[in-house]
């Protein structure tokens, strides 16, 4: 798989950590537990988004485009991050997004990724549903204008996860590991994507676990498999297997962008033990299924961390009423 011949901007920096967590993996009674620190990736609070967006912006670029567009829930991640990378290559970014999480007050709806957005010079359009979304969409939309999809995620976006997996999988192989269970989050679905795509097309021999956060496993499985087929389309590799792939669904709770007390829970159990901070929608739901599944393994396993810090101020009330 050659990746270089796509275009591609430098946003993140790589490769990066992959950590140690002997306080977690004992406080589960767990085999070896790594943490893949993909929030730590340096542009605009980091986060799994500037993958994707090294591939997508480049594009982007190559294509002629002045303006971005993209589009997400009030507190998106990959709308803070889009508006960062747009901001370090001097591109226009639109930020359409709709306030269809079910949570209100200032902490959500004027902190956290919302201020970020606008510190990063992004023009944000706060749409009430989809109607609104479209006219804001079609306002701001232009012949030099590129749209991304939600989180990046398109066969394009998924190669930044590709390139990932190359990344994981050399640093496991450097511990001498060669079998160990990846859990990573799935949200719109092209970071599982790439990675279940990746260790494939390296003949990996461990295994993938997505959990999904906001579609039926189902709905997340399908689209899992339709962004590996589009991405490894793109490398003409064929169409990719994946039976070494889980989706599951049952930590997302009432919804997504919810809070469950099993994610304030596992949040607290990360930050006690290891220091690392999770993100309430993201991260902290998969980790759920990682505290369920470590103590179950008979291999090491690595937690795939995307990111989202800055959105946990968003849910500041709740933190507080929890800690």
């Amino acid at each position: 798989m050659d990746l270089s011949a796509f275009p591609r901007v430098a946003l993140g920096s790589w490769p990066t950590p992959l950590d140690d967590a002997p306080r977690l993996a004992a406080a589960l009674g767990s085999p070896p537990v790594l943490i893949k620190r993909d929030d730590v990736n340096g542009l605009g609070a980091g986060g799994n988004k500037l993958r994707k967006l090294e591939f997508l912006l480049g594009q982007a670029i190559e294509d002629g485009a002045d303006t971005i567009i993209t589009f997400g829930a009030l507190q998106t991640n990959h709308g803070r991050q889009t508006a960062a990378a747009c901001a370090k290559l001097g591109l226009r970014c639109e930020l359409v997004l709709t306030a269809k999480v079910p949570m209100k007050g200032d902490a959500y709806e004027k902190s956290g990724n919302v201020v970020l957005d606008h510190m990063f010079g992004a023009n944000v359009h706060v749409c009430a549903d989809a109607d609104e979304t479209v006219q804001a969409y079609e306002k701001v939309n232009h012949d030099k204008a590129v749209t991304l999809p939600v989180g990046g995620s398109n066969g394009l976006g998924a190669l930044g996860y590709v390139a990932a997996a190359v990344e994981l999988v050399a640093q496991l192989n450097d511990r001498g590991i060669d079998n160990a269970t990846i859990v990573v989050p799935d949200g719109s679905g092209a970071t599982a994507a790439g990675i279940a795509l990746g260790t494939e097309l390296l003949g990996w021999g461990g295994t993938v676990h997505a959990a999904s956060v906001s579609h039926t496993a189902q709905d997340a499985e399908r689209e899992l498999r339709s962004l590996a087929t589009d991405a490894a389309a793109l490398l003409g590799t064929g169409k990719p297997e994946l039976g070494h792939v889980t989706v599951t669904d049952d930590t997302i709770g009432p919804g997504y962008g919810v809070p469950t007390q099993d994610m304030w829970n596992v949040l607290k159990l990360f930050a006690e033990t290891e220091g690392v901070l999770l993100d309430p929608v993201y991260t902290g739901k998969a980790a759920v299924k990682f505290r369920e599944l470590a103590p179950l393994s008979d291999v090491p396993v690595v937690f795939l961390h995307t990111g989202g810090l800055p959105g946990f101020y968003g849910y500041a009330p709740e933190a507080v009423a929890q800690f």
